[in-house]
């Protein structure tokens, strides 16, 4: 697995992306501001970096041009920032970031984006999970059933790849609302009993995989 520094000066940012990176088996270096990154990057041996634009004492884009400078091209680098303005991010495609993510973001889709960037260095990336009759290929976003093709919308693909990284994990309809809509989302609760009900139904006999927790969510046994 990988070594992923997440540079960002917002704690629960950091936590949130961290939470779901390690469940991929990554090991997370975190800093708060530009400077504490420098100084990582200095020290240690890192594989991926996310960076947040807007960063006390050192911004993302100094921090960015430093990993150039120091690695060249051989850590690809994330972007996270809430400035969402399409010169904002041809700027930082422009400077050398391999990928530009604006928040409010789906924690499961950046972690996806993070597998696929990390697939381009040959770090630690688990291609194919085989479940049963359940096989998911995360690299090319490819879902079959007993060899079937299973086709999903990106929300119930999200939600399959959540519970995945959550095997035996009872989950409740919050936590899933926030990590596949995102923090920032105020849908109602019956999106997420809408959405499993469909990809129950798609998954055919792999969808009694998903099980009810009555009262507080879902259970994916697989």
């Amino acid at each position: 697995m990988a070594v992923i520094l997440i540079a960002d000066d917002e704690a629960r940012i950091r936590r949130l992306v961290a939470d779901f990176l390690k469940r991929d088996g990554h090991t997370i270096l975190e800093a708060a501001d530009g400077r504490q990154a420098l100084e990582l990057i200095e020290r240690e041996r890192i594989d991926l970096a996310i960076l947040d634009v807007m960063m006390p004492y050192v911004d993302g884009f100094a921090v960015l041009a430093a990993i150039r400078a120091r690695e060249g091209d051989r850590m690809p680098v994330m972007m996270l920032t809430a400035r969402a303005e399409e010169a904002d991010q041809i700027e930082g495609l422009d400077r050398g970031a391999d990928d530009y993510v604006t928040k409010p973001f789906s924690p499961v889709v950046l972690a996806a984006r993070v597998r696929t960037l990390l697939k381009r260095t040959g770090v630690g990336v688990r291609e194919v999970t085989k479940i049963g009759d359940l096989e998911i290929d995360e690299i090319r976003r490819r879902v079959t059933v007993a060899g079937a093709p299973c086709e999903l919308t990106p929300k119930e693909y999200e939600l399959l790849i959540y519970f995945k990284n959550n095997r035996s994990i009872a989950l409740s309809r919050e936590a899933i609302l926030n990590a596949v809509w995102g923090y920032d989302y105020f849908g109602d609760l019956r999106t997420v009993d809408t959405h499993i009900k469909k990809l129950r139904a798609k998954l055919g006999p792999c969808g009694s995989m998903i099980d009810t927790v009555r009262g507080y969510g879902y259970r994916f046994e697989g």
